[in-house]
């Protein structure tokens, strides 16, 4: 810890890249929040006990004056001060661990209960059977019943795998910490590095909770930037653009069964488009 700051009735944003952040959309929001509110890095947690680095490897970048850098795999913890509203914000911003994870998640609980954390938001991201047509929907649930109801959740009835996200929420459990957990759903069909869309629909529903307003216009226009891409990119597959009209009839009528077309609908290993490749071969044309 760099410093130790004196924060009012602080709320915590958790965000881990790896299993739980498709299409980066949870780190991305995270990092929205750290730069809009100049929140200052004030921890960190050390990289070497936790990561298996041929797993997660590091990487060389070149900085200034051209010499070469390792970058480690980064946890860093950031906070601000929320003039307007009646919470101070931590921001939480790593990447899964490989190893120790009790370790790993009791250093996060430590942390927030010496700074008084009041309640602890985490946001993911998964790959879920929706079109990228549609407004992004968010899921959410958190244990606590006076939680819930406050943020208008459910419990979350969901059984397998888990990552960090679902390690750390039974350790605040155990601990009687408030917490919750927000999750965009992502188009699986598409390979991108980004999700604007998602990103932007995280932000909406973080705005309720930390009593915050963002000014989201930049995500917006990027999201639309997103949709006529990936729209271009289906021109040439019309399997996946079949595939895309299928769940917006799912999408659009949620409560009844879509009607029978002719033919399956196609597997979706199938149907995975490679949007960034298409925009590579796009540019390369012009």
């Amino acid at each position: 810890m760099e410093r130790r700051p004196e924060l009012h009735d602080p709320i915590a944003v958790v965000a881990f890249s790896g299993w739980n952040d498709a299409a980066n959309a949870a780190t991305d929001a995270a990092k929205f929040i750290i730069r809009r509110l100049g929140a200052r890095k004030f921890a960190t947690i050390d990289s070497e006990p936790f990561y298996d680095f041929r797993e997660t490897r590091p990487t060389v970048q070149l900085g200034f004056g051209g010499e070469r850098e390792v970058q480690w795999p980064a946890n860093e913890f950031f906070y601000a001060r929320n003039p307007t509203g009646p919470h101070d914000i931590i921001i939480a911003v790593g990447v899964e661990p490989s190893l120790a994870w009790r370790t790993f998640t009791g250093t996060h609980l430590s942390l927030y209960r010496d700074l008084g954390v009041n309640l602890v938001v985490s946001v993911g991201a998964l790959l879920a059977d929706v079109p990228h047509t549609r407004a992004t929907r968010v899921t959410g649930s958190a244990i606590d019943p006076d939680v819930a109801a406050q943020l208008n959740l459910a419990a979350s009835k969901y059984q397998g795998p888990t990552g960090i996200v679902g390690v750390l929420h039974s350790f605040l459990r155990d601990e009687d910490v408030p917490a919750a957990s927000l999750w965009a759903n992502v188009p699986h069909y598409i390979t991108t590095s980004s999700n604007p869309m998602a990103t932007a629909a995280l932000l909406e529903r973080l705005q309720e909770v930390l009593h915050l307003n963002f000014d989201l216009t930049e995500l917006e226009t990027a999201g639309r930037r997103f949709v006529t891409e990936v729209d271009s990119a289906l021109g040439g597959n019309p399997e996946v653009a079949e595939y895309v009209r299928r769940l917006e009839e799912v999408a659009d009528n949620p409560d009844e069964t879509p009607p029978e077309r002719e033919g399956e609908l196609p597997s979706s290993a199938d149907v995975v488009l490679d949007v960034e490749e298409f925009l590579r071969h796009q540019r390369d044309d012009s």
